[in-house]
């Protein structure tokens, strides 16, 4: 079976930033076109099977009924196709130069995992916080125990000789608007979940904000937890391109997806997830997605190749690693259990979400963008992080939302005066997916 730890860190050895797309389609032939173009795009590239929105809430039935219909989904049903049809998608193109990896926002996830494990997929995504506050209204609680069973259903492939991984989300809450120390500080709290039920391979996530600098002491910040708190276990960071309003025009896409791979390599991740010039209109194509793997790999190597000593990590002076630690403490305090403790440090407002609708969000804390483009507290609410969080008493108002939220994407566009966008629709384009 093909290890996605062993294959990241090989690429890392020899100084390649693995790239990855967010590609799903519910045609097995479109699917299976989709994995083929991606492994020929690059020469450190992983595959991914995106899931369906029916799928991801266990919903079957409505799924089979789409197929039937002959209407397309948001992404690859994996559990409603037969293991023969799925097995013809894969064939020939999962193997140990091209590991495939499965993405589905589900917070009941048992079903995809049994799923995929019968293809012979070793690695997939999520987590007990992060596939459940930003989706939908499943109770935390629920979400713990499912993630609990799911992790154990992963580590027992083990047994047959396989090295299964699992990727945090949690360094993607929401997208966009919640401050890097609590992004860091779920993504890694969710890695040492993943351990404590079996699992030796993860991989933390980070998801690209408004400032360069900040967003490089985060991965640096995530990085140095994961040494911390994983001391025996195969652990990467992967870095996503940025998660909020995309920008509309062409160039401005593309100049935002080429500082995220620089972000990655400045910062020591291995692996990136890229978005296209397509973002802001609708879900790429497969040759939309084999350009912007193709500009990643570009970008990342004239990132490594003019890295200096200013890439170097200055730990005693990152305040993003001080705020994560100190969330990260306050959790692993409240419960020798980790998702007992994740539960009470919700309860408590230890970790609180700024926007987030979740009825089990303290919902208190807010956030906004600085004069820096630095995302910082305006109120942290009861978060313990009151002696190493900068914060203001800035408060957000409606239009001043829209901007915060509008920030990157019109940054980026206004590199370049031109209008231009990706064009139509294609006929046979799905609907919106995001993982």
């Amino acid at each position: 079976m093909t290890s996605f730890g062993r294959f990241v860190a090989a690429a890392h050895a020899r100084g390649a930033l693995v790239v990855q797309p967010r590609m799903g389609f519910s045609e097995p032939a479109r699917m299976r076109t989709g994995l083929a173009a991606t492994k020929a795009a690059t020469d450190a590239v992983a595959g991914t099977l995106t899931i369906d929105s029916y799928t991801r809430v266990c919903d079957e039935p409505s799924a089979v009924r789409a197929l039937g219909d002959g209407i397309p989904l948001n992404g690859y049903p994996i559990t409603s196709y037969s293991p023969s049809t799925s097995h013809w998608v894969l064939d020939g193109l999962a193997d140990e130069t091209f590991p495939v990896q499965v993405r589905h926002g589900s917070a009941r996830p048992q079903r995809i995992v049994a799923a995929l494990a019968r293809l012979g997929l070793t690695a997939t995504e999520g987590g007990p916080v992060s596939y459940c506050l930003p989706y939908g209204r499943t109770p935390l609680e629920d979400s713990v125990r499912n993630w609990q069973e799911t992790c154990e259903q992963l580590a027992a492939l083990r047994a047959d000789g396989a090295e299964p991984h699992l990727e945090s989300f949690g360094g993607c809450m929401l997208g966009q608007l919640c401050p890097p120390g609590l992004l860091v500080a779920i993504s890694a709290l969710e890695g040492v979940f993943f351990h404590r039920a079996g699992l030796r391979s993860v991989s933390l996530s980070y998801a690209q904000q408004t400032n360069p600098e900040q967003d490089r002491q985060a991965v640096r910040a995530l990085r140095r937890l994961a040494a911390e708190l994983l001391p025996d276990t195969d652990w990467h960071v992967v870095v996503y391109t940025y998660m909020g309003v995309y920008p509309r025009t062409t160039h401005g896409a593309h100049a935002l997806l080429a500082d995220s791979a620089e972000l990655a390599v400045r910062a020591g991740g291995q692996r990136l997830i890229v978005k296209t010039a397509a973002e802001a209109h609708r879900i790429p194509t497969v040759a939309e997605n084999v350009r912007a793997l193709r500009i990643a790999t570009e970008a990342a190597r004239r990132a490594a190749a003019t890295a200096g000593a200013e890439d170097r990590d200055d730990e005693a002076s990152n305040p993003v690693y001080a705020e994560a630690r100190a969330l990260v403490d306050a959790v692993l305090d409240l419960h020798t259990d980790l998702g007992s403790a994740l539960l009470k440090a919700f309860e408590r407002g230890y970790l609180d979400v700024p926007y987030c609708l979740h009825p089990d969000n303290a919902g208190r804390s807010r956030s906004h963008i600085d004069a820096a483009g630095r995302l910082t507290w305006s109120n942290i609410g009861a978060m313990p992080i009151g002696r190493v969080a900068g914060r203001s008493g800035a408060r957000l108002t409606a239009t001043g939302l829209h901007d915060a939220l509008t920030f990157v994407q019109r940054r980026y566009d206004h590199l370049d005066t031109r209008t231009e966008d990706v064009g139509p629709t294609p006929a046979d384009a799905p609907l919106l997916q995001e993982v």
